[in-house]
């Protein structure tokens, strides 16, 4: 044994001695590092299969709600009562619940308010002085045994009068809470005034039941704005009560639309649930008139939906409305509305927004995973952008492709993270990248490319994506600078995700996995290394290497061709041509090269080149001189200096 040990060392040794020069000085690339096996820190369990499904134990818990409240459009103040029954499914007892008390972001007190900083956010003002929060009492179980509770800045805590057991214990509990709505509440909720009335764009609005998994236990982070939601999913009936002049949408089903239309209203209604076009509900004519709402005081909307994690609404005097069916591959239908004030209307803006919100969830449906609510309401509002289960607020102001855009985008999220509930808190690129991701290929089909931007480079962002003051993709939310959350949690992510499909792995075998990663993980918690395992598996690809410098790390690609000579020094023979991986991302290779006569060769290497090498050495096969070589000729790969991507004889 150890005579046949030194020989090995010994040929090692002499292998090593004549190996020609590896790489260019300057390079930092590690292919240890980049194809070690390490990337996964934790096995599979009984509940996340290291397939990157759930297990055959996972379990999540439900929360439902039945929620009553009233707009007070005088004082600008919502009061209501909640009642919430919590099914425990885990496999141990909870003694208390947490809650997210949102709105507390708007205390001047609040962590949220503290972090803002003196220059623009999009999260508020440090200089604001309104002063809003929840008043919350009258906290109980259906048994009506009180519950002691804390509240701390975003959260509150519930101390259960006994043990909620596991596998399935259920309790039920209520309290009465009221706050005044922010006219800008973080670019997520507030109030729009127009010269017909104000328009209330209403989130965050009730306390809602904080996730308990099996990944940390209660997910308490507290709400400072950059981060979005992590909810439990369940059922919602809520009754919302507002003055008789005001139309109510929700995301949900309505429930007593012949009791909150007038008769024409109803049969305008009930006509764009069959229709293909738009229908008007509510004209712009209409609005000023008070023969367009019933002549009362005030009306209660009474809406239900099903099996999802939130529930947001609007209402306003100022509405117009209209509407247009849904069409599901199922053959199901859904109703497309639209609410929004006159100064939204005409001019290629918000009469088409109805349009654009049918085909948007249509395609969706039909590509990757179909619509399961009964209706999509686009509102405009004083918010840029914002999604919720079956309802989106976006800028009023907003018109043609700028309109299509934010619209396809907020409802695109109706797949990311209302139906793959995934933790926005924590993972913002799991929902924003992805949703920008689908955005891309719906953009590109919807009216025959009517908005679709032809690219002319599509790695013309390299030098924004992979700047190298940036942190990781896989930062929290609240870890990384605000000027860099757009390129971190929406382009970056989602040109790692065009990049696979196109480059990597395919369109096919790449389309073929994602859609299985919503189907099966759909109304469910997945985590990143759900969604990584789970496109390995599928598409029976290595992909440690790409998911550690697209999301772990900030790694930056740079190739260059280092040599070129002839086979024997006849251009007849072929060319040798070497090319080294001067950065630490490693990528497959593209190689153009011209030859005298004009002729184009293309030479295509996998990654794998670069598991054990930093520079690789090929032959192309040509017959005569070579004028140009050229690394990436399609544009399409990440380098980030491609300057040096281009040999010539001149």
């Amino acid at each position: 044994m150890i005579k046949r040990l030194y020989v090995i060392v010994l040929t090692t040794a002499c292998l090593f001695t004549f190996s020609p020069l590896e790489a260019q000085e300057g390079s930092v690339y590690n292919y240890t590092e980049a194809f070690a096996t390490d990337f996964y820190k934790n096995n599979g369990t009984v509940y996340r299969s290291a397939s990157g499904k759930p297990g055959p134990s996972y379990w999540q818990n439900t929360a439902s709600y039945s929620i009553k409240v009233k707009l007070d459009d005088k004082t600008n103040r919502i009061t209501g009562s909640v009642a919430t029954t919590y099914i425990n499914n885990s496999p141990e007892e909870l003694e208390f619940i947490w809650l997210q008390l949102d709105q507390n972001l708007f205390n001047n007190d609040s962590r949220g308010q503290a972090t803002i900083p003196l220059q623009d956010s999009r999260y508020g003002n440090a200089k604001n002085t309104f002063n809003g929060g929840y008043t919350i009492k009258n906290v109980m179980t259906d048994s009506h045994s009180d519950i002691t509770y804390s509240i701390n800045d975003t959260r509150m805590r519930l101390n259960l009068p006994t043990p909620l057991k596991a596998n399935g214990g259920k309790v039920t509990f209520s309290m009465d809470f009221e706050f005044t709505v922010p006219e800008y509440g973080a670019d997520r909720t507030g109030i729009l005034s127009t010269s017909n009335g104000n328009i209330y764009a209403i989130a965050q609005w009730y306390p809602r039941v904080c996730v308990f998994d099996d990944i940390l236990g209660w997910n308490t982070h507290p709400y400072t704005g950059p981060g979005e939601f992590y909810l439990e999913f369940g059922d919602y009936e809520v009754e919302i009560t507002a003055p008789a002049n005001h139309i109510v949408v929700m995301g949900g089903d309505l429930l007593n639309p012949e009791e909150v239309f007038t008769e024409d209203q109803l049969n305008r209604y009930n006509q764009a649930k069959s229709s293909n076009k738009t229908v008007l509900i509510r004209s712009e004519n209409e609005v000023s008139k008070a023969s367009s709402r019933p002549a009362k005081n005030e009306l209660t909307w009474k809406y239900i939906l099903k099996n999802a994690h939130d529930v947001a609404w609007a209402s306003s005097a100022a509405f117009i409305l209209d509407g247009a069916k849904i069409n599901l591959p199922s053959g199901k239908s859904a109703l497309a509305l639209s609410a929004y004030p006159k100064e939204s209307n005409g001019n290629n803006a918000w009469e088409r927004s109805t349009e654009y919100t049918k085909a948007s969830i249509e395609h969706y449906s039909q590509k990757w995973y179909e619509y399961p609510y009964p209706v999509a309401v686009n509102v405009a509002s004083n918010v840029g952008g914002m999604e919720y289960p079956a309802i989106s607020f976006c800028g009023h102001k907003a018109k043609a492709a700028n309109l299509w855009g934010v619209t396809d985008h907020e409802f695109g999220h109706n797949w990311f993270p209302m139906i793959v509930g995934s933790n926005e808190r924590l993972h913002g690129w799991m929902d924003e990248g992805f949703n920008t991701f689908i955005n891309g290929i719906s953009t590109e089909v919807f009216n025959k490319g009517e908005y679709n931007i032809k690219y002319g480079q599509r790695n013309s962002m390299t030098p924004v994506l992979f700047n190298s003051s940036l942190e990781a993709v896989m930062t929290t939310p609240q870890n990384m600078k605000e000027r860099h959350m757009g390129i971190l949690l929406y382009y970056k992510p989602a040109f790692a995700l065009q990049l696979l499909r196109n480059e990597i792995i395919g369109k096919p075998r790449f389309d073929a996995a994602f859609k299985k990663y919503i189907e099966v993980w759909a109304y469910k918690h997945p985590t990143p290394d759900d969604f990584f395992r789970l496109i390995e598996n599928e598409t029976g690809e290595n992909l440690n290497w790409f998911w550690k410098g697209f999301f772990q790390y900030n790694w930056q690609m740079d190739q260059t061709i280092s040599d070129v000579r002839y086979v024997e020094s006849d251009p007849s023979k072929g060319a040798i041509v070497s090319v080294d991986n001067l950065g630490k991302l490693p990528m497959p290779v593209e190689i153009e090269a011209t030859t005298e006569s004009g002729k184009k060769i293309t030479v295509k290497l996998p990654v794998e080149i670069w598991e054990r090498n930093r520079r690789w050495t090929f032959k192309i096969a040509s017959t005569e001189k070579l004028t140009i070589l050229k690394l990436d000729p399609r544009n399409v790969f990440p380098d980030i200096n491609p300057e040096n991507n281009t040999w010539n004889t001149k």
